[in-house]
């Protein structure tokens, strides 16, 4: 998973942080990405909160667009 924008020459880092499903719990494969000057922003650490207490694997995406239909 990218949060925040690559651009072409920038350093990236990889960041091992633990995030689960909020609907069933399931752990999040892979980490976060970033580039290594966003990873220490105010900006990344508001977007990162946002993103673990909103977060839907695929299964509970899915099941929560159909009921949506």
């Amino acid at each position: 998973m990218i949060i925040g924008k690559i651009q072409k020459d920038e350093k990236t880092i990889r960041l091992k942080i633990d995030i689960n499903c909020t609907s069933c719990k399931k752990k999040v494969p892979g980490g976060i990405k970033a580039s290594e000057e966003y990873s220490n922003t105010d900006d990344f650490k508001k977007k990162l909160k946002e993103f673990k207490e909103n977060y839907l694997c695929g299964i509970c995406r899915d099941k929560k667009r159909v009921n949506k239909s």
